[in-house]
């Protein structure tokens, strides 16, 4: 059972709730009412990171799961734990400026492009 891959599915998880927690204190202060998502661009920043992070679970976990049942448990689980350091540092730079979250979105992404490699040269490999 992939092991390790657990652990990081968990913390993938926590930081999720961690964003929303980020969202909720910021409509408090920039005065941002339910159910609006506009209106305040420091809030509409921190929002999009959530929901950004939301857009790219599926295709973070799917790869991730079939890369550590496939491929390998520790290899996925470093490349999640990359993912995950990538979404923090998407996080850090998007909520100061729009142009700041490149350098994240570009270690996520990357993480999630070896996660499909590894979960498409597994399912090959037992074939």
């Amino acid at each position: 059972m992939p092991y390790y891959t657990a652990i990081v599915t968990l913390l993938a998880i926590a930081f999720y709730f961690f964003l929303a927690t980020r969202v909720a204190v910021a409509r408090g202060k920039f005065n941002v009412k339910h159910p609006a998502i506009t209106g305040n661009v420091d809030f509409e920043r921190i929002f999009r990171v959530h929901v950004n992070t939301l857009e790219w679970m599926p295709t973070f976990l799917v790869p991730l799961w079939l890369c550590a049942i496939y491929f390998n448990d520790i290899v996925a689980a470093v490349l999640g734990l990359i993912w995950i350091g990538g979404r923090v540092v998407y996080f850090i730079g998007y909520r100061t400026a729009v142009e700041k979250r490149l350098p994240g979105f570009f270690i996520q992404s990357t993480a999630c492009l070896l996660l499909f490699i590894g979960a498409v040269a597994g399912l090959i490999r037992h074939l």
